[in-house]
């Protein structure tokens, strides 16, 4: 191990770096571990410990600190930063001091930084089959603007695809002509998802329907699978961004009479929660969503609880034994 003569706080640029290079992750990803690495910074700066170098990190550092996560105030909501919230902060810490180790840098151990006991998986939200087909009948399919948003909304139920998978998809991925003339019922495509992640993604015949329907009214030389029709620019970019999607989403959420809360995940969430209610095996659900982890493919099965519940009942009662 080495001793870096370089302060704590001046590390956490070289740590992004290595997040981006190195690791591969998402610009979310590496958005997130900033924000979070942030707090840290100003922790250290309003303690006067500007200065502070990695080998000089002890347990009691991590102990002021989480005393002083524990006060903090959510500025959206203007209460203490709850359990959860705070856990995000250490995970982010322990793993600046993962990439202190990997790097050969000497420092305080990763598992030095305890984690709060309430970290509970998120709760889940999603939309049954009969709002989500209620949602994807909202759009006006006479127009444009109206066919291409029933193609993604198809597309997302369809695939289970993150929004920025989705936009990120090419009109010359879909190989249209092919489905037309083999009459194919399902399209696979690989693409390569969060965290530089390779996956296979699954369009059925509905989706293929409404895709082609969708990209024969094109009449533009635009690369982008999903555009944006408001651009005015002719010959510019005008590949939809997520929060457009998301505006999009909202605006047909709104016209379906759902949860206003849903957004374009609460589409991915649908997604993986009727697969499981069709009896689809969780590592099969972990490919089809591109995690890495079956970890964070479980946080899907107490959604499905009460399903699994009812088919114990029906199947395994024990009414079956003799007496």
């Amino acid at each position: 191990m080495r001793n870096s003569t370089i302060p704590l706080i001046n590390e956490i640029p070289h740590f992004l770096e290595y997040c981006d290079v190195a690791k591969g992750l998402s610009v979310k990803s590496i958005e997130n571990y900033k924000n979070f690495l942030k707090q840290f910074s100003d922790w250290l700066q309003k303690t006067k410990q500007r200065r502070l170098l990695p080998r000089e990190l002890t347990q009691d550092h991590i102990y002021k600190y989480r005393l002083y996560l524990s006060r903090q105030i959510n500025k959206r909501n203007g209460k203490i930063l709850n359990k959860n919230t705070q856990n995000y902060y250490l995970i982010a810490l322990r793993a600046l001091l993962i990439y202190f180790s990997k790097n050969n840098i000497a420092s305080l151990p990763s598992e030095n930084v305890g984690l709060t006991k309430q970290f509970k998986a998120p709760k889940i939200k999603f939309l049954n089959l009969d709002q989500i087909e209620k949602l994807l009948l909202s759009p006006d399919i006479h127009d444009k603007v109206g066919l291409r948003d029933r193609a993604m909304l198809e597309v997302l139920f369809s695939t289970g695809l993150r929004v920025g998978e989705l936009i990120n998809l090419d009109r010359e991925q879909i190989n249209i002509e092919y489905a037309k003339k083999h009459k194919v019922d399902s399209l696979e495509l690989p693409i390569t998802g969060k965290g530089g992640y390779t996956r296979t993604i699954y369009f059925s015949n509905r989706a293929i329907e409404w895709l082609t329907r969708y990209i024969e009214k094109r009449n533009d030389r635009q690369k982008a699978l999903f555009i944006n029709y408001k651009k005015d620019n002719m010959g510019g970019n005008k590949r939809l961004t997520a929060r457009s999607v998301d505006r999009i989403i909202k605006k047909y959420v709104g016209m379906a009479g759902l949860p206003s809360n849903t957004t374009p995940h609460t589409i991915r969430h649908s997604y993986a929660t009727d697969l499981l209610e069709q009896g689809v095996d969780l590592r099969s659900i972990q490919e089809f969503l591109g995690h890495r982890n079956i970890s964070t493919t479980q946080i899907y099965t107490h959604v499905t609880s009460k399903h699994l519940k009812d088919i114990h009942k029906t199947f395994h009662s024990g009414k079956r034994l003799k007496k």
